[in-house]
């Protein structure tokens, strides 16, 4: 289980590299970033900084433009920062040889692209298993991890199949099931998701939430989509022009926007599939009881199944931990007023 770590990340494009370091320390300094546009250079990525935890799925979101892809190749070494340094178990991959950094790509770090890759005269599992054969892995082996991989990810009986027998969400799969073949730790994905129409795109958010819980990977996932970040990112970083504006759970961003702009970026998200009773609940009235017949939810319950609950009678929900402790109320009221937006007062975010 293996942490990955971004330390303050600057990628600049200029004419000449003198020029990309100047301009770092003019970023730095406080300048703007559409002046130094003006004299040619481009700040792509601007002083990003942020820890994945092992096993979680950190997304970076953000507009077509505002650095997220750059920022996801220098963290695999495709990029060269212009300053800062990545972190993953302890080694410092800018400092590596190519050699090394290839050798790290290959065995501890893998990626799922937007577009599937495939290779067309290759079938199912020879695609699954490509990762395992640049690796130099036996065929006997590595026809068996990748038989596994495609196992978990739906597709046991599909292995003998080739690419264009596939429909898209299928080949996304076998994309996946080449990821997890070679074991790595840690999971790159770039708008991996992107390409598949609505249904299929939450059919695969919903096998990597599956696969997520039995396999315990860290994650990487980069998107547009607001909502597809806040159904599946542990912690979200959200940028704008390089920088990464807001850094948080799904609640923290939309509970408490860091600025106007993730403000009106969040306005059309469904907070019943984001907000839970954790952050919505208050305290009981000292020294009263909740009342035995309320209806009784988890922390964990979202808001969307608590206006179920709250439909069962004139009651507040109690909210009660595994161990029957119970943790406050939410009262209907404060339901309805958090579901349309019109309230963040008391409302809690969470880490």
């Amino acid at each position: 289980m293996s942490r990955l770590q971004a330390d303050h990340l600057f990628k600049v494009f200029a004419r000449r590299p003198a020029d990309e370091t100047a301009a770092v320390r003019a970023l730095v300094n406080g300048a703007d970033r559409d002046a130094l546009r003006e004299d040619g250079v481009t700040a792509a990525v601007v002083d990003a900084s942020f820890v994945v935890e092992p096993g979680q799925i950190f997304v970076v979101m953000g507009l077509s433009g505002s650095g997220k892809s750059t920022l996801l190749r220098m963290l695999n070494g495709l990029l060269e920062p212009t300053a800062g340094r990545v972190l993953y178990d302890g080694d410092d991959l800018t400092a590596l040889s190519p050699r090394a950094l290839r050798e790290v790509r290959s065995r501890r770090v893998s990626m799922v692209f937007q577009h599937f890759a495939l290779f067309p005269h290759r079938t199912v599992l020879e695609n699954a298993g490509y990762g395992l054969e640049v690796q130099g892995v036996p065929r006997a082996e590595r026809e068996k991890r990748a038989a596994e991989a495609l196992e978990l990810c739906g597709l046991a009986g599909w292995e003998n199949s080739w690419p264009d027998e596939l429909s898209g969400g299928m080949q996304q799969r076998v994309g996946l099931a080449r990821a997890l073949a070679t074991d790595a730790d840690l999971l790159l994905m770039d708008e991996s998701f992107s390409a598949l129409d609505p249904l299929i795109r939450r059919d695969m958010q919903d096998q990597l939430l599956v696969l997520q819980k039995q396999l315990k990977k860290t994650i990487v996932f980069i998107t547009h989509d607001l909502n597809e970040a806040m159904r599946l990112g542990d912690r979200i970083a959200v940028m704008r022009g390089g920088r990464i504006v807001q850094l948080g759970s799904a609640e923290d961003i939309l509970v408490r926007p860091a600025d106007d702009y993730v403000a009106s970026f969040i306005q059309d998200v469904d907070r019943s599939r984001v907000l839970t009773a954790s952050a919505v609940m208050t305290s009981p009235e000292a020294g009263a009881e909740p009342d035995p017949d309320a209806p009784v939810a988890g922390p964990d319950t979202l808001l969307a199944d608590l206006c179920a609950l709250a439909a069962e009678g004139p009651h507040p929900v109690t909210v009660r931990d595994s161990g029957g402790v119970t943790l406050g109320v939410v009262r209907k009221e404060k339901l309805l007023a958090v579901m349309g937006g019109l309230a963040t007062e008391g409302v809690t975010a969470h880490a």
